[in-house]
């Protein structure tokens, strides 16, 4: 790629294959590898991929682009689809003078040990194969990792061991919070996601439960006892089986996940720590992606205090094997581990494909200096609108239960102006329940001027989680510390800050924005809506009530940051349009 001052590195070599290369561990243990070179004498950076799948799907499938929803399983013995390759095209990078290393963490592939599922000894390890590498004859001594999804997590965990060979990531598509960001959205358990990608996608995986060996045989098993009576658990064959054989297979992983509902020491290790971090990164998701990785892209780009650029792309997950991002990457490695001014620094940092428009918008911050956030109130007969509520409104109502899933909808009128809503969204929503609990799902939707709907994105909050920890929160951006549960008083009215993943669309006119409120996920359209569904759903019926009103201003906080200037008409501009 050339640009009118700079050149990246040419295409000149051929490559060099080794398989299952073995990289011993202080602990005696191996790690297994696959290491891609150029056939030269001469020494070379390298790019390091760390992940617990089939290898041979990362480095011997076909290297040819496929659609990541066109995936169909990683069981062996099945068909598969090339859309699991997340290392990337080696030959790509080893063509232009690089050297790449694809290897297996613990406990999975060919490597030894238990898998410690991005525990603290899984970067321990990655930091040591580092090392490694870089005392290779063929490497040059500087390290790049590259990646994206569980090759994007792990950098970032061994990126806050700041191994001294390590001098740059690539690591866009990466959660960064496993609690918050998928396995306990909201402190709701997304159980079916999680359920296949550890029974079918970690290959050969050697388990064993740190929970039991932390809590002991007595209090695991009380835990265990505790689980089996809840209801909403159990209604779910597959989280039953778990719980009644959690010694079985994979089961004490699951186990693991199941019994440690509330965020602390085993999610904590499985947090990323940004505070050390001293190693420039290039983070980034896609809109579409709000189920799993999205929300990790902008909590790096808070943290972060290091170089770094952030890209949110087209709400379609990456085709494999990551080609669109081949010349971006092979640009920032070029300039952190071979020193070569290919101008990537001096673009703008960010990067926002905008929906509606279909055009990248570049910025220097985020959230972007010129939001408004502008509150939309919830109205009787489902409408949603900036004007504040008008005499003796009162509420709206639906039931919950496993004989009939209610919702509601609250809908702008068309809309005059073209209007950009860039930014964290949260929905200020006050209400009770028949019950003593309740399984917020919110979404928001656009609706185009010829009544085609889509779902932007997401937000999850369970109720008795509703704590709000006034230091970490901002006005747009409620921080839950999800510690321990506030049983709900039926018929309280209680108020519930539910954050909705950041989204980046314009509303053309003749648009409506719409609030879609239930406690069940909706049926998925495609592959990403799925991998944001699967969440647990409440067994006990209820009757739950929304109150929009004077004294009880249920509203959604939007950031506007184009257009509204003159807000919605309730007209919708009719007859003068």
């Amino acid at each position: 790629m050339f640009g009118k001052t700079w050149k990246s590195s040419e295409r000149k070599y051929r490559v060099l294959v080794e398989r299952d290369v073995r990289i011993p561990m202080r602990d005696g243990i191996e790690i297994s590898a696959d290491v891609f070179r150029p056939d030269s004498p001469e020494r070379f950076p390298a790019i390091f991929g760390f992940h617990p799948y089939r290898q041979e799907s990362q480095t011997t499938a076909p290297i040819k682009p496929d659609a990541m929803a066109t995936v169909t399983s990683t069981k062996p013995g099945v068909e598969r689809s090339t859309g699991y390759i997340e290392s990337g095209d080696p030959n790509f990078y080893v063509r232009r003078g690089y050297s790449q290393i694809v290897a297996n963490v613990r406990g999975t592939g060919k490597s030894g040990g238990k898998y410690p599922f991005l525990g603290a000894q899984e970067a321990k390890d990655g930091a040591e194969v580092i090392h490694w590498i870089a005392q290779q004859p063929w490497c040059d001594g500087n390290v790049g990792m590259f990646g994206v999804s569980y090759f994007a997590w792990i950098q970032l965990f061994i990126a806050a061991l700041n191994p001294p060979n390590l001098k740059c990531i690539f690591a866009p598509w990466a959660a960064t919070d496993l609690y918050r960001d998928s396995i306990y959205r909201g402190g709701i358990l997304h159980h079916l996601f999680w359920r296949g990608w550890i029974t079918d996608a970690i290959d050969n995986a050697k388990v064993e439960s740190q929970t039991l060996k932390t809590w002991g045989e007595k209090r695991f098993k009380e835990a265990v006892a505790d689980m089996l009576q809840n209801k909403d658990v159990t209604s779910v064959p597959d989280l039953l089986s778990v719980l009644k054989n959690p010694d079985a297979g994979v089961n004490p992983l699951l186990a693991d996940i199941f019994m440690n509902q509330y965020d602390g020491p085993f999610w904590e290790e499985r947090r990323v720590n940004y505070t050390p971090i001293k190693v420039p990164a290039y983070i980034g998701a896609c809109w579409g992606n709000y189920g799993l990785h999205l929300p990790g892209a902008f909590r790096s780009w808070e943290k972060l205090k290091v170089p770094k650029k952030m890209i949110i792309g087209p709400p379609a997950y990456l085709d494999r094997p990551l080609y669109q991002l081949q010349y971006e990457s092979l640009r920032w490695f070029d300039h952190w581990l071979k020193g070569k001014d290919t101008g990537l620094m001096e673009e703008s940092p960010i990067k926002i494909f905008v929906m509606g428009t279909n055009q990248w918008k570049e910025a220097n911050e985020w959230p972007l200096p010129e939001t408004k956030w502008t509150p939309f109130y919830l109205h009787e007969n489902g409408l949603l609108f900036e004007h504040e509520f008008w005499p003796n409104e009162g509420s709206s109502s639906f039931a919950d239960s496993p004989w009939g899933r209610g919702s509601l909808e609250f809908c702008s009128p068309r809309l005059v102006e073209d209007t950009e809503i860039i930014g964290p969204i949260v929905l200020n929503l006050y209400a009770s329940t028949t019950d003593v609990e309740i399984l917020w799902r919110v979404s928001l939707r656009e609706i185009d001027p010829e009544g085609h709907e889509r779902v932007l994105t997401r937000g999850w909050l369970r109720g008795t989680h509703r704590e709000v920890d006034p230091e970490l929160s901002k006005p747009w951006e409620p921080f839950h510390p999800h510690r321990h549960s506030e049983p709900l008083i039926p018929g309280r009215i209680y108020d519930f800050n539910i954050p909705i993943v950041p989204t980046g669309v314009l509303f053309r006119h003749g648009s409506r924005i719409k609030l879609k409120i239930s406690c069940t996920d909706d049926e998925p359209k495609n592959p990403l809506e799925a991998q944001a569904g699967g969440n647990l759903r409440r067994q006990s019926p209820s009757r739950i009530t929304l109150y929009h009103n004077e004294d009880y201003p249920s509203h959604l906080l939007l950031p506007i940051t184009k257009g509204n200037v003159l807000e919605t008409f309730i007209s919708e501009g009719k007859p003068y349009l």
